[in-house]
């Protein structure tokens, strides 16, 4: 017997005033996958994950259905909402420079996320889970950089941040908005790793947003693509690569370089 998705969504639309970021899409991610939404900048890709945490601007305009774990999470009240962000549903976001507070100790930051939720906790518990969260995703000396700010950190660690800020109350969805973009690529397969073991150890959830095709695949189940604030086609990762039945993902493969690529040819352009 199959299990329920632990997110569904249905006809969701989005639109700011006149413009419609986001056209009647639909989705799900089971437990323990993840799910790549791939397309270009303007797509709608972060609109789609700022509204499955309701953190859009009371401007724009939802409709259609979220439904996370049987919980319909449109129809859930302010209250009710904030329970779930931080805690059964979690954001790494594209830029840790902006994301991070450049004024409060690393240490600080990641125990108001405990703090938030776990108000219950005594000081040695939080600084335990804080420890605990910086120990798993891999970042160097946890105890003597608690206090540190985070200029003091490389790109890669101030990623590894973000992420221990946001697994360290073991949420079931874990949202990744580009992270990975601003990394050379060895950081880059060090972050992919490091997403795929808490993914399995933890039987976490991913939703993987990106623009490159190339680093959805090494940590995908199944791909959506996106364009024009549509999904234009849903498939298992390696069945995409393989035989991509849309035009537009077609072209979204053709314009990357690979080994295989004629460089003598000019790349296919996507502004059709």
């Amino acid at each position: 017997m199959l299990s329920a998705p632990l997110l569904d969504v249905s006809d969701l639309s989005i639109a700011f005033g006149h413009h419609q970021a986001v056209k009647n899409i639909s989705f799900q991610i089971n437990p323990g996958e993840t799910l790549g939404l791939v397309g270009e900048s303007g797509s709608g890709k972060s609109a789609t994950s700022l509204a499955l945490l309701r953190l859009l601007p009371p401007t724009a305009q939802i409709t259609g259905n979220i439904v996370f774990a049987g919980e319909p999470l449109l129809s859930l009240s302010e209250e009710s909402m904030r329970r779930h962000r931080g805690r059964s549903l979690a954001m790494i976001f594209q830029e840790p420079m902006t994301a991070l507070n450049p004024v409060m100790p690393i240490g600080t930051q990641i125990a108001e996320a405990v703090e938030a939720h776990h108000p219950e906790l005594s000081r040695k518990a939080i600084k335990n889970k804080v420890l605990e969260a910086m120990h798993e995703v891999a970042l160097p000396d946890s105890e003597r950089r608690l206090r540190d700010y985070p200029h003091q950190f490389s790109g890669g660690q101030r990623q590894r941040i973000l992420i221990a800020m946001a697994i360290v109350n073991r949420p079931r969805l874990l949202i990744a908005d580009e992270p990975t973009t601003a990394l050379d690529v060895t950081v880059q397969a060090q972050i992919l790793s490091l997403l795929n073991n808490l993914r399995r150890n933890h039987n976490l959830s991913i939703l993987f947003i990106s623009h490159d095709l190339a680093v959805v695949s090494q940590i995908a189940d199944r791909v959506a693509v996106m364009r024009h604030g549509e999904i234009v086609e849903q498939a298992r990762t390696q069945d995409l690569f393989h035989s991509p039945q849309h035009p537009y993902t077609r072209r979204l493969l053709a314009s990357a370089p690979t080994m295989q690529t004629d460089r003598t040819r000019p790349l296919a352009s996507l502004a059709k």
